[in-house]
């Protein structure tokens, strides 16, 4: 079936970053919209304000009527991190209701559009919001598929209301489940490619082994943008147009790059363009990078560089993608969503070389037991670019406790003499006890719950 043969879509897991940003789509694009979801937060809540019905127990009698209904004109959108056991499920299911992944439903909404994909195990999300904001300040039609909320925006889900033949679709495309192989983009970019999701994957060979199936699956006559660092190793069965970038090196780069006034300042070059001085307000060199890309797909959809130089400095992030919370000249707190090693030292280093005679605090939640175990050496390196460590217990997210795997795995590893291990419940109390100068709060769990609440302290002891 087509999604023109559809009414009404029903999603298990709304309040997703993933799943909310395709309630959207079909919310705006005026089909009935309904979900079930574990827990009220800020976006569902949102989603809610948008007219989308919104309900927190499983129960088969918490289904809308209008689902219920008429199956043959409902399609039922699902994550994997539902239960096996979970009622609407299984009911739904045993129905014969058309039942599909959030990323089929991508793929078949980005079916008929100029599609371009952003993967990569960092930096996907900051980069295809970047490209999503280039086209849109532009004046270009689009349809952006976020994981996260670009703070320009208020949401993860940004279009020009009217889909015409000239919208580009912006997606980013997770390789988590093997979620991007639904996809068939005309325009690909792959940022990196380091070892995650070993729950899923196993190794880094098999994780490896399917984003070269992503970028397989490029059409005709498409692109590969790469990071130059990772390019030998994906595209040796790839016989289609690759085009690498990086930080002095690529087919396009960024160069000279400099830090005034809270901007990164960097040119930007290629065969055709020499860019100067762009203005990047989001701070890191990993972020100058994803820029480069960005730009470097804009200037391919002729975009003029007068056009990317002005959306570049207008580009004001995504929520917890370095995210400052505080920024004064006796305290700054910076918020993000680091959960991988490679995230939190590209962090930290950027961090530094902000405030390179200031005291850095980092507060961190470990994600995922699997994730833990598999990289506790790391994170131990990592953080140990930090003058302070807090580490807080592990956010299990959709795992069981593994034995043996809990903070201290790392903990015992990191080498900064000032360290610290504690619950989130003690962490404010902790927090009253030491001096704070520059504070960052890093995870991809529950911490964003204590981020306003660690402000707030901040703000009441320095004056802020």
């Amino acid at each position: 079936m087509t999604l023109k043969n559809y009414h009404s879509v029903y999603f298990l897991g709304i309040g997703g970053i993933g799943m909310s940003a395709l309630a959207r789509w079909f919310n705006e694009n005026d089909y009935y919209v309904a979900g079930y979801d574990r827990t009220s937060t800020e976006l569902t809540r949102q989603l809610e304000a948008e007219n989308v019905s919104v309900h927190y127990q499983d129960g088969v009698h918490f289904i809308p009527k209008k689902i219920r209904g008429d199956k043959e004109g409902v399609l039922i959108v699902y994550t994997p991190a539902i239960p096996k056991a979970h009622e609407e499920f299984n009911y739904l299911k045993d129905s014969g209701y058309e039942l599909k992944k959030r990323s089929q439903v991508l793929g078949m909404i980005t079916e008929g559009f100029y599609t371009v994909a952003v993967a990569g195990t960092h930096g996907k999300t900051t980069t295809s919001s970047m490209v999503a904001h280039l086209l849109k300040s532009a004046g270009r039609d689009i349809a952006a598929f976020l994981g996260g909320i670009a703070t320009n925006y208020g949401s993860n889900f940004i279009s020009n209301e009217e889909i015409t033949p000239e919208t580009v679709a912006v997606v980013e495309a997770d390789e988590f489940d093997r979620s991007f192989l639904a996809l068939n983009p005309d325009v690909a970019v792959v940022t990196a490619s380091d070892a995650d999701h070993l729950d899923i994957y196993g190794d880094k060979l098999n994780l490896e082994t399917s984003f070269k199936e992503f970028i397989g699956k490029i059409k005709d006559k498409g692109k590969l943008f790469i990071n130059e660092k990772i390019s030998k190793e994906l595209t040796t069965d790839f016989g289609g147009t690759v085009c690498t970038y990086g930080i002095n090196r690529g087919h396009f780069f960024a160069s000279n790059i400099t830090m005034k006034n809270g901007f990164f300042e960097f040119d930007y070059s290629d065969e055709r363009h020499k860019i100067e001085r762009l203005r990047l307000g989001v701070p890191g060199f990993h972020n100058v990078e994803n820029a480069t890309v960005a730009i470097a797909i804009a200037l391919d959809l002729l975009l003029s560089p007068e056009e990317v130089k002005n959306g570049i400095e207008s580009y004001m992030g995504v929520k917890r993608r370095f995210e400052y919370l505080l920024r004064g000249q006796s305290a700054v707190l910076v918020d993000d969503y680091a959960h991988h090693p490679v995230e939190i030292e590209a962090f930290l280093k950027s961090l530094r070389a902000l405030y390179p005679d200031r005291k850095i605090t980092a507060i961190f939640q470990p994600h995922l037991y699997t994730r833990t175990r598999d990289f506790a050496d790391g994170f131990a390196e990592s953080l140990s670019l930090a003058d302070e460590v807090i580490l807080l217990d592990i956010y299990p997210a959709r795992e069981e406790p593994i034995e043996g795997v809990t903070s201290e795995i790392i903990f015992k590893n990191i080498s900064v003499d000032n360290k610290v291990q504690c619950t989130k419940q003690e962490l404010l109390k902790y927090l009253k006890g030491i001096e704070l100068d520059v504070v960052a709060t890093i995870g991809a769990g529950d911490i964003d719950q204590l981020v306003l609440p660690v402000r707030d302290l901040l703000k009441d002891r320095y004056h802020v």
